[in-house]
């Protein structure tokens, strides 16, 4: 948390905020729909109201979760099918959650996660069919009592999510197929991007739909409004 040592106001040096409490916050979605953009527009907006936050993603966020990230995005794990996917990815997380997320919140900095838990309940839970009581069990290990105060879900129609897909694979020169699930057909997707929205029915106490398909800076405004509302604290950090 940052002391209040400085009275500038800048960008740079921004005013010191009476903000105590450190918050998880994890983006959540389909292929292609701008998460890791928007989380570092919020970070930027965070940083400018005086609040310490960082970004981190899953599968990934610290050197053994980035090696799984690395196998099962590769493929290697596919013909083990879906279940050892999803205990691979909960070993990620649980050593994300330990060495990074809860260390961060613990020392007062904000944790913003592209990408969390509900994607393995989307992706190998309610789409690839693993058995919800597996998922559950993973899922109270990994997460260590760390759950998100906010998941935000950029929803996006898959078609068109997919051309921002193959634009930014002519972009970065990486083929769409060397992902492990944007390889996966578009019926697949329409399938994922249903589970997301029902995740997001079934907790609207901590999870946000916004539609993705609006101007880069639009979309992180609707964030920060989205991100404001459920954390009243950040309006009067914002006008101090």
């Amino acid at each position: 948390m940052p002391k209040e040592n400085s009275k500038e106001t800048s960008k740079e040096n921004p005013k010191p905020t009476k903000i105590n409490t450190a918050r998880f916050i994890t983006f959540e979605g389909g292929e292609g729909v701008g998460k890791s953009t928007q989380v570092k527009h919020l970070i930027e907006r965070l940083e400018r109201i005086g609040i310490g936050a960082i970004g981190t993603r899953e599968p990934g966020g610290t050197p053994n979760a980035e090696a799984i990230r690395t196998f099962i995005l590769g493929g290697y794990s596919e013909p083990w099918g879906t279940g050892a996917e999803a205990v691979l990815f909960a070993a990620a997380r649980l050593d994300h959650v330990n060495q990074l997320i809860a260390p961060n919140l613990q020392n007062g900095k904000w944790v913003i996660c592209d990408r969390f838990h509900d994607s393995t309940r989307a992706y190998q839970g309610l789409t690839g069919g693993v058995d919800s009581k597996l998922i559950q069990a993973l899922e109270e290990l990994a997460l260590n009592g760390h759950s998100p105060a906010l998941t935000i879900v950029l929803d996006m129609d898959p078609e068109l999510a997919f051309k921002r897909v193959e634009q930014r694979a002519i972009e970065t020169g990486i083929p769409v197929d060397s992902d492990r699930f944007e390889r996966e057909n578009l019926e697949w997707h329409k399938r994922l991007r249903k589970a997301f929205l029902e995740i997001a029915k079934e907790n609207p106490e901590r999870c946000v739909v916004i539609p993705a398909d609006l101007d880069e800076m639009k979309l992180a405004d609707a964030v920060w409004t989205a991100t404001q509302k459920r954390f009243l604290e950040l309006k009067s950090a914002a006008s101090a």
